[in-house]
């Protein structure tokens, strides 16, 4: 990125937040802290109305604006991914919402943006599973996301009506503290005020949901980051896998359950905590030699295990057609 593409990028960034730290905006343009200075005195000098604050960043004066921004193709072509993500993985009010900020993002595209657009959207699909796609239930309206979203920054009260896996209907009282994607499935986190606790709330199981007029503002709630610290140190079950794959095997493969990933060049590190090594384990088989158990040693151990049946299931057999 040349100087002049690094300084727009650096105003637009500048924009997204009240305050942005030098460090934050040198780990992003991967620039050193000083050149972070220069570049922001020289958006200060072309007329840039930036402020500072000791120990918080910079920020812009309140008044000012960027004029309408315009996407390069390859950003085009991230939000025309995005919009494909969104519209199998969003429910009803945010695929509407991102419907609308796609529009405006293609208005402002110029002629062979909108070309270039036009040509890769054809190229382009999200496939999920069935079961996701094709068996919503009809009684659960699937709408609430954007609803949740105003909730988290204004920190309101909702009501929600809510079935859980025996199909029992409750009312409660919830709130909300984070939402969160996993297993083809957006999940609610907050503190139920029936259950004084936080709970898992899945959102296609939440039948009717309302903000109460209520806040929790002076809730000294705990962030969702802390929450699922929180379970994995409550749930004595729960055991550390920690696994090595090969890139080349793992690529374009989901990775379902896992808590963190470290790139380590050729191979990516991932934890799971688990409550058994069942599931874990047949699925670890699938990658042969391209994944590597580090811990714990009894996964190690069953891994073995299964690996000594396969084998004299199959050449147990041969050997005994053999003679």
């Amino acid at each position: 990125m040349n100087r002049i593409d690094r300084l727009t990028a650096m105003l637009v960034h500048l924009q997204t937040k009240k305050v942005v730290t030098a460090e934050e905006m040198a780990s992003r343009f991967e620039i050193s802290l000083r050149t972070v200075y220069r570049d922001v005195k020289a958006l200060m000098e072309a007329g840039v109305p930036i402020g500072s604050e000791a120990g918080k960043g910079y920020f812009i004066v309140d008044g000012y604006h960027l004029p309408p921004v315009m996407f390069t193709q390859d950003e085009a072509s991230a939000m025309i991914l995005a919009n494909k993500l969104v519209d199998k993985m969003g429910d009803k009010s945010i695929r509407t919402a991102f419907t609308s900020a796609m529009l405006k993002i293609r208005a402002v595209l110029n002629e062979a943006g909108k070309d270039h657009v036009e040509s890769l959207e054809n190229h382009m699909e999200v496939f999920l599973r069935s079961r996701y796609e094709h068996h919503q239930r009809t009684d659960f309206p699937d709408h609430f996301l954007t609803t949740i979203q105003r909730a988290l920054v204004h920190k309101d009260v909702l009501r929600i009506e809510y079935s859980n896996s025996e199909e029992q209907l409750t009312a409660r009282d919830v709130e909300p503290i984070g939402i969160f994607y996993y297993s083809l499935n957006w999940h609610l986190i907050a503190w139920c005020r029936l259950r004084k606790g936080y709970r898992d709330f899945r959102v296609n199981r939440i039948r009717k949901l309302a903000p109460t007029g209520e806040t929790c503002e002076g809730s000294n709630h705990i962030s969702l980051k802390e929450y699922f610290e929180n379970i994995y140190q409550d749930n004595p079950n729960l055991k550390k896998v920690v696994v090595l794959f090969d890139k080349d095997q793992i690529r374009g493969k989901p990775i379902y359950g896992c808590t963190s990933q470290t790139d380590l060049g050729t191979q990516l590190r991932v934890e799971f905590m688990v409550e058994n090594f069942f599931y874990l384990s047949s699925w670890l088989l699938t990658f042969g030699s391209g994944a590597t158990v580090v811990e714990p040693p009894e996964l190690k151990q069953e891994l073995e295990q299964l690996v000594e049946e396969l084998y004299q299931h199959y050449v147990g057999q041969a050997v005994t057609a053999h003679h």
